[in-house]
């Protein structure tokens, strides 16, 4: 007879190769079919609302890994909290203006640009967006991400830049916008304003130079050491293209100077930098004339090195001792601190350089010359006139334009800023960083610091693609129109016809009627051209889309976004919402790392290290790349390499066939019929619901604690140690070989079955299509999606401690006899586990709990045999390690080998009908 047909071996239809790639293709199609993400929602209707907002990403390329990394994370917050109980609404936004595409457009256009109109081009950027939309679409949707696909916010739909146009509105109605001619970062490639959140810091090598500035003969008169000789400040610089535009030197009001005597002249710097300035030189033979508290310089006169005119004496507390001489190089209209000073002194905003970053004609001996190049012309023309004393290389941090990568410059131009201080915004900011709940809690003290320090926010751009700054200026006298009513005919205007429509009417048809000047009444106004800087764009999202939607809500429950958004959308979005709203726009503000490789190098083509998602996904599928992104504890940069996802590859086959045994071992169970009551489950049984108690109540804490990796662990645990290599090892005989019907492999289907459906709800968030396509071929399900059921809560009536207390016990009972089983069969006594016989002396105390139950730790241990025994007959047997004073003797049991369950017995070859099996097996064979 055929034995094993007789056995009851898992059946699944549910693949044991995952198969991925193909899989969840398919699976997507069906969740598009339901209208999964329409279901949710119609089934949530009630619930508490949890609102995560997207920051859009920019729609000007396909997904990399970390788009993909914030993508994965944002979902298994959404889906996590939707499980959790909550209407958990999720929007995909897109970022669409500025100049990333717009310089595609450029290179894609070429010569034909210089004959097309600013709308044209326009039109051509939003056709590219568009194109970059519908791809990243896809691929988001491919990541197994659920949310409003088929409506997303878009920063160039109409009723968005409308929205743009109102609270730009509100800034200018509460007075918080200005135009000011003062420094700001300038992007000579980009030939635009650039914000603080679109510069970066790279390396860059300059020319290190220190200048003399010849002291007036009115300012050496004031000092007797110093008459009669050549006397001149030391500046020190790293721009020296900066020089022509040189208008002061600034010391710090609370140092000393000194008047240094080198031989054929006096030189005049920081006492504290004294010594090593003249090491620098070369200088050994010195001695200081006199020494100047600040006060004494300040309002002195010097003359500039090359060109015809004073520089004056002045004092800032910006000045340090950290390099230089000191004295600090003051050029109004190229430096910060260099306009304060302008400010506080009454000095001209001097830039004479354009928007190409030439110098203007104004410029003696280097008009018209690039700025950096310019740099070695200057060198030259100071080292002729004897004004240069050093002149050496210095690699430095050095603002860089975001986009094009390129060094970029502090140009004074007349531009829009919303003021930090009008309306207190800063002060007010600050207040509301206090209030939110920063994830982790370093990122409070980052975004403080940024806005404490900040300057005014130059919102201004010189380029096409953008929402334009929609205010006139009085052609007469200057001032600014920025009325309600011009906003609001703006706003309706831009909802009819998009933004493009300021750029093809006429100032008459944009401006509302009877429009005046309230300067002089007049009625002639100039259209302003200048574009919005798209912070702005993205950062009124609160308003355009949070208040806009009535399934959302403002303030969001969470922000989530890479630590470089303290910089970008968080601190735009900050700035929007307390400047119109006196409100932060999020409740939390969570933060991931970047991604690098596997060594902790940031990627790069250059170092060929990059590795595109969908590699990942057409080798492995996205549920690995959902894993990866679980695991690792992303508020650290995040690494991945091909060895790292090889072993989370191992590691989510052993989740898969953990469920696929689950599953398998269900085919027959249906839980509405054969569920046994816990009172009469079998011990082993409701151990294992007591630990799944314990399993849920970690992964629920970790979910709302966003501890993804946590869950992760935890997943990866329970499923590898808690039952694979205990509770399933154990139960594949009682499941394979008890009658199938029988109440001891009900009691373990039951088991099963109610650990399977938990473990499937759990995993959704991070394994979404593993988990859904386990659903499906659960007997039973309660939905036809696990998407749209709830996390198990934890079940008191499941949780024993007593029965816990026991089976810790037995735990470290089994760790023991797997050591002495596997130091038997290395000795050869033994094969296989089944063909051995344990003998026990358990230590006294232990002795009453496990007497007479021989029969169940044979099941624990997976033996044919166990006998219990006194230490005296077990003397020289192995000793416990996990139980002191255990003795344990490992021999061949006796009895021949059950052809079925492979248990040796003395009772097989006593049944005439059925002489190869044992007793148990031959009466389970008998009643099939």
């Amino acid at each position: 007879m055929d034995y094993k047909a007789t056995l009851n071996l898992p059946q699944t239809d549910f693949p044991m190769k995952a198969n991925l790639s193909r899989r969840e293709p398919e699976i997507l199609e069906k969740w598009e079919a339901m209208g999964l993400y329409d279901m949710l929602r119609e089934r949530s209707r009630g619930r508490p609302p949890y609102i995560l907002h997207d920051g859009p990403p920019y729609a000007n390329g396909h997904i990399h890994l970390g788009t993909a990394l914030n993508k994965i994370l944002k979902d298994m917050i959404v889906k996590s909290q939707q499980m959790s109980g909550k209407n958990a609404v999720y929007v995909p936004g897109w970022d669409c203006h500025g100049l990333p595409i717009e310089h595609q457009v450029d290179k894609e256009l070429g010569k034909r640009k210089q004959t097309m109109s600013q709308v044209e081009i326009r039109r051509h950027c939003r056709k590219y967006a568009e194109k970059f939309i519908d791809i990243q679409r896809n691929e988001f949707r491919r990541l197994g991400v659920l949310g409003e696909w088929n409506n997303p916010y878009l920063t160039m739909s109409y009723d968005y830049e409308a929205s743009i146009a109102r609270e730009l509105g509100r800034f200018f109605q509460e007075g918080g916008v200005i135009r000011s001619k003062k420094p700001i970062y300038w992007c000579t490639s980009c030939k635009t304003a650039l914000a603080e959140a679109e510069v970066e810091y790279h390396d860059h090598t300059s020319p290190s130079i220190y200048v003399k500035f010849p002291m007036s003969a009115g300012g050496r008169a004031k000092f007797p050491e110093l008459a009669g000789k050549d006397v001149a400040v030391l500046i020190w610089t790293t721009t020296p293209w900066t020089l022509p535009a040189n208008l002061a030197i600034a010391v710090h009001p609370d140092f000393t100077y000194v008047a240094a005597d080198v031989g054929r002249e006096v030189w005049i710097l920081a006492r504290g930098l004294l010594e090593s300035c003249m090491e620098s030189f070369g200088i050994k033979d010195y001695r200081v004339l006199r020494t100047f508290e600040a006060g004494e310089l300040r309002g002195l006169a010097c003359s500039h090195p090359f060109v015809d005119r004073e520089s004056v004496i002045v004092t800032g507390t910006h000045v340090t001792l950290e390099a230089g001489t000191g004295c600090v190089h003051t050029a109004p209209g190229h430096g910060r601190e260099d306009y304060d000073m302008a400010l506080e002194y009454g000095l001209d905003v001097y830039s004479p350089v354009d928007d190409n970053g030439c110098f203007t004609d104004d410029v003696p001996l280097f008009a018209g010359r690039f700025v950096f190049d310019a740099n070695r012309a200057i060198n030259a023309k100071l080292e002729e006139t004897g004004k240069l004393i050093l002149e050496k290389s210095i690699t430095h941090s050095y603002p860089h334009c975001w986009r094009c990568k390129n060094p970029v410059i502090f140009r004074a131009t007349e531009q829009w800023f919303i003021s930090m201080e009008k309306n207190d915004l800063r002060g007010r900011a600050l207040q509301w960083i206090d209030r939110v709940d920063w994830i982790p809690g370093w990122g409070r003290d980052r975004i403080h610091n940024m806005i404490a320090n900040r300057p005014d926010w130059c919102i201004s751009r010189q380029r096409s693609w953008g929402v334009p700054i929609c205010v006139f200026t009085c052609r007469k006298c200057g001032t600014v129109l920025a009325s309600k009513e011009l906003f609001e005919k703006t706003a309706a205007l831009f909802e009819r016809n998009g933004a493009d429509c300021w750029f093809e009417m006429t100032s008459e048809e944009l401006l509302p009627p009877g429009a005046t000047c309230a300067g002089c009444g007049g009625q002639d106004f100039e259209k302003e051209e200048d574009i919005l800087d798209v912070w702005f764009d993205s950062g009124v999202s609160h308003a355009a889309v949070l208040e806009a939607r009535p399934d959302l809500r403002s303030p969001a429950d969470l922000y989530l976004e890479g630590s470089d958004q303290h910089r970008g959308w968080f601190h735009s979005s900050l700035l929007t919402a307390v400047g119109t709203r006196n409100a932060a726009p999020y409740k939390s503000v969570l933060t991931h790392g970047f991604v690098v490789d596997g060594q902790g190098y940031k990627m790069s083509k250059s170092l060929g290290n990059v590795i595109a998602p969908e590699e990942i996904i057409r080798q492995y599928g996205a549920e690995v790349l959902r894993l990866w992104v679980s695991a690792e504890d992303y508020r650290d940069d995040v690494r991945i390499s091909p060895d790292i996802l090889k072993r989370l590859s191992e590691a989510y086959r052993r989740i898969r066939n953990t469920c696929r045994f689950l599953l398998g071992n269900l085919n027959d169970f249906d839980p509405e019929k054969d569920s046994v009551p816990y009172d009469r489950m079998d011990e082993l049984d409701r151990f294992a619901l007591h630990q799944l108690q314990e399993f849920v109540r970690r992964v629920r804490q970790a979910y709302e604690r966003f501890e993804f990796h946590r869950v992760y662990h935890a997943f990866h645990n329970y499923c590898v140690v808690d039952l694979s290599a205990f509770y399933l090892d154990i139960l594949k005989d009682r499941l394979y070989t008890s009658g199938a019907a029988g109440p001891a492999r009900r009691s373990a289907q039951t088991a099963v079955y109610r650990i399977l459906s938990a473990l499937l709800r759990l995993m959704a968030p991070i394994l979404s299509f593993t988990a859904e396509e386990a659903w499906w071929h659960l007997p039973h399900q309660s939905s036809e999606t696990v998407h749209l059921e709830e996390f198990p809560a934890p079940d008191a009536t499941w949780a024993d401690e007593a029965l816990n207390q026991r089976w810790q016990k037995i735990l470290t009972l089994r760790s023991d006899v797997t050591k002495a089983l596997e130091g038997a069969r290395q000795a050869k006594a033994i094969g296989h586990p089944l063909d051995a016989k344990v003998k026990l002396a358990l230590p006294p105390d232990w002795i009453a709990d496990f007497a007479g139950q021989e029969e169940m730790l044979r099941t624990v241990f997976i033996v044919s045999e166990v006998v219990l025994a006194s230490g005296e007959e077990l003397a020289g047997a192995v000793e416990g390690t996990e139980v002191p004073g255990l003795l344990i003797r490992v021999e061949p049991a006796s009895g021949e080998k059950c052809e079925r369950c492979w248990m040796r017995s003395e009772t097989v070859g006593q049944f005439s009908d059925h002489p190869a099996l044992c007793g148990r097996c031959r009466n389970v064979v008998a009643a099939h």
